[in-house]
């Protein structure tokens, strides 16, 4: 068995890689847009659909990786993250851009970001320490968005958005090497011993009938329109605003190096508070930030400002809503579980680039797509509220 810290730290870098190349996707629109000559409703539609086929196939990556452990499936969701990314650099159209941006990286993320490695800790840690560890996980996408984003902001400024993408596919590639350290079973020694007799279909089943899971499902989808909004239309949007595009790289920059402490401090509150007060929170405080952003004048100051709050927020629910389904399912197929209620995330995320791309398309404006995140911020900070959070009857008799 590997030790905790080791296997901590392999996935807080898989995830520090992945994610922070993902996150710099808006930076590419202006370039792209105008090279390969495609609208800004094209582009979203690229990145929704890599959200979507993200969230698709997440309950069967997380299923595999409940088998077989999380190692392999990180080492081959590395080399197609890293396919899609040069298939990216030759699209010339998009046709090309949806396959490469959309498909592929889609599928390569749901191998190598939160579900599958954070199946991989939580068997390794201990229940009371256990959304503590996935907060500094978290953390870790949100380092990987800091560095990244600024390095591929450098890069497209310099060298232009094809060699940019050969760039990330190298750093993409470097998951399959941090892949060892979440490899093989994962199991700590006597902890899954009442959970090893119930089958996948059974897990499924209990799920099924929950119904704090569904309610999870729902604050999820939330979650994902909110984060694939702002990280694909906010660069955009303060560009029209006469912000230049330089400002979007650093929001984006900003939202991640906030959101090392948010992450790390909502794990942590979860670890000494009720897990679902905290997300109920957390998404009101989400509404709160966007509303008083849109009300202040728009300056470069408010923009950071704006970033910093949003950034806080911005993957605190990982840890939080990880360790809900942890708790009360158990975390022999904590990786299959979270990887459906993931898959609710990226439904919210494929609105979330889609809708608010046609939306501008249609108005000029963003505002009908900022209108809808505050209310599905409130909306989602009501249906955390019922969830009964306590481990279902075969864990307690257990």
């Amino acid at each position: 068995m590997k030790r905790p810290w080791i296997v901590i730290v392999c996935a807080a870098f898989i995830v520090t890689l992945a994610m922070g190349v993902r996150q710099s996707f808006g930076l590419f629109l202006p370039q792209m847009s105008v090279d390969i000559g495609i609208s800004r409703s094209d582009f979203g539609l690229a990145m929704a659909l890599q959200n979507l086929l993200f969230g698709l196939v997440q309950p069967f990556v997380g299923a595999l990786a409940d088998k077989h452990g999380a190692g392999r499936v990180v080492f081959f969701g590395a080399l197609l993250y890293a396919l899609g990314l040069i298939g990216a650099a030759f699209a010339t159209d998009a046709i090309g851009l949806h396959i490469s941006f959309g498909l592929l990286i889609g599928m390569a993320q749901s191998a190598t970001t939160f579900v599958v490695v954070l199946g991989a800790v939580g068997r390794v840690v201990s229940p009371e320490k256990r959304s503590s560890a996935f907060g500094i996980v978290t953390a870790g996408g949100s380092l990987g968005q800091f560095l990244v984003v600024p390095l591929a902001s450098m890069l497209l400024g310099d060298i232009g958005y094809h060699e940019t993408l050969w760039i990330m596919a190298g750093l993409v590639a470097l998951c399959g090497l941090f892949a060892i350290g979440v490899s093989g079973r994962t199991d700590t020694p006597g902890t899954l011993v009442p959970e090893e007799q119930q089958t996948a279909r059974e897990a499924l089943g209990e799920a099924a009938v929950h119904r704090g899971y569904w309610l999870l499902n729902a604050g999820f989808f939330v979650c994902g329109f909110h984060i694939a909004f702002i990280a694909t239309h906010l660069p955009a949007y303060l560009d029209d605003k006469g912000l230049g595009i330089e400002i979007g790289a650093q929001v984006l920059a900003l939202v991640g190096l906030f959101n090392i402490l948010g992450s790390y401090v909502f794990g942590r509150a979860g670890d000494l508070l009720r897990q679902k007060y905290v997300l109920s929170a957390l998404y009101t405080a989400r509404s709160v930030v966007i509303a008083v952003f849109l009300l202040l004048p728009l300056t470069h100051w408010t923009a950071l400002a704006f970033a910093g709050a949003m950034g806080f927020l911005w993957l605190g629910t990982v840890p939080l809503t990880s360790g809900i389904v942890g708790r009360v399912f158990g975390v022999r197929y904590l990786s299959m579980l979270y990887g459906i209620v993931f898959l609710s995330h990226q439904v919210g995320s494929f609105f979330g680039a889609w809708m608010a791309g046609l939306i501008f398309d249609a108005t000029g404006s963003y505002n009908i797509a900022w209108g809808f995140s505050i209310a599905l911020g409130l909306f989602a900070g009501l249906v955390h509220l019922p969830i009964a959070d306590a481990p279902v009857k075969r864990l307690e008799a257990a």
